[in-house]
């Protein structure tokens, strides 16, 4: 155990690689050198919309970048010179099952970069298939073990998707799956995952409307000891109405440090972008003003409930 992360964090993750390749360009694999370029330019626009920021005011120590090897290694190298948190993703793209995106070799390459947090997504129901999560669990406890012993920060980035069986269950209501099923499904796979000896310093959980569930959440990530473990609340590609009620209930929860708000701060810009509709310059500064009206909202609802509290 030992570890954890609990001062803020205020991400703007762009690890996709998939959804840009298929989704925003089209492309598929593999892809040529200049299609690789592009989706880079790409993700320097958004790169350069997170530096927009920082000169605006989004406070350095706790500001950071979730970018991949692939598409933004130029990005984690320059985020790592000047000094901000740097975050890389360490999962193969697009998988129903967690493996590491370069095989056996993930060590050297969280090494070659060394980011602040090596993070990985992973897809895990506690109702799911059994052996299936035995075996990402054990995965998963090689990069905890990885982390603890070279002194880098651990990020897990949670999706608990619904079962075939759970789905038919709740007639494949999702929004009742996310209010009656899924708090309750995290608060299970956070344990389980833990049992397992897996032991994030920062949970990115996707988000929760209720104050509750939160708590629940953070209760979980923090047992045992688990004193200074942080969570952090994921956009999941949320309208804006939905990223603020998150963004509101999990501030208002202390053990809630920060959130990683990713397509909602970009995408629509990007497709502009990409369609000939929106220069380059106003699409760095939509992004900018994005992620700052996150950390605003965020920011504001903490203190609020600080004050409240005292």
């Amino acid at each position: 155990m030992g570890g954890g992360y609990d001062r803020p964090l205020y991400i703007l993750p762009f690890d996709h690689r998939s959804s840009f390749q298929k989704g925003l360009f089209g492309f598929t694999s593999p892809l040529t050198s200049g299609q690789t370029a592009v989706v880079a330019r790409s993700k320097q626009v958004i790169y350069d919309g997170f530096k927009l920021a920082l000169k605006r005011g989004v406070p350095r120590d706790a500001a950071g970048v979730l970018v991949d090897e692939q598409f933004g290694a130029a990005i984690l190298r320059d985020a790592r010179e000047l000094g901000v948190i740097t975050c890389a993703a360490v999962e193969k793209s697009g998988q129903e099952e967690f493996g590491f995106e370069y095989g056996d070799r993930w060590r050297e390459h969280i090494a070659e970069f060394s980011p602040t947090f090596a993070k990985v997504l992973v897809r895990y129901n506690p109702e799911g298939e059994e052996a299936m999560n035995q075996r990402q669990a054990g995965r998963l406890k090689e990069l905890s073990d990885y982390c603890r012993g070279t002194g880098r920060h651990f990020m897990f980035e949670l999706i608990v998707p619904m079962t075939p069986e759970q789905s038919g269950r709740l007639h494949g209501d999702a929004n009742r799956y996310d209010r009656e099923l899924r708090p309750s499904l995290m608060v299970a796979a956070i344990k389980e995952l833990q049992q397992a000896g897996v032991e994030p310093d920062v949970w990115k959980v996707e988000g929760l409307e209720d104050r509750g569930d939160c708590a629940a959440i953070v209760a979980a990530a923090r047992r045992g000891g688990r004193d200074t473990v942080g969570c952090i609340i994921l956009g999941r590609g949320s309208d804006e109405a939905g990223i603020l009620a998150w963004l509101r209930a999990a501030a208002a929860v202390p053990g809630f440090i920060g959130f990683a708000v990713g397509r909602t701060s970009f995408w629509d810009a990007l497709v502009g972008l990409r369609d000939g509709k929106i220069e380059r310059a106003a699409v760095v500064e939509r992004i900018a003003a994005r992620y700052m009206e996150w950390v605003r909202v965020f920011t504001e609802a903490r203190v609020k409930q600080q004050v409240a509290s005292s």
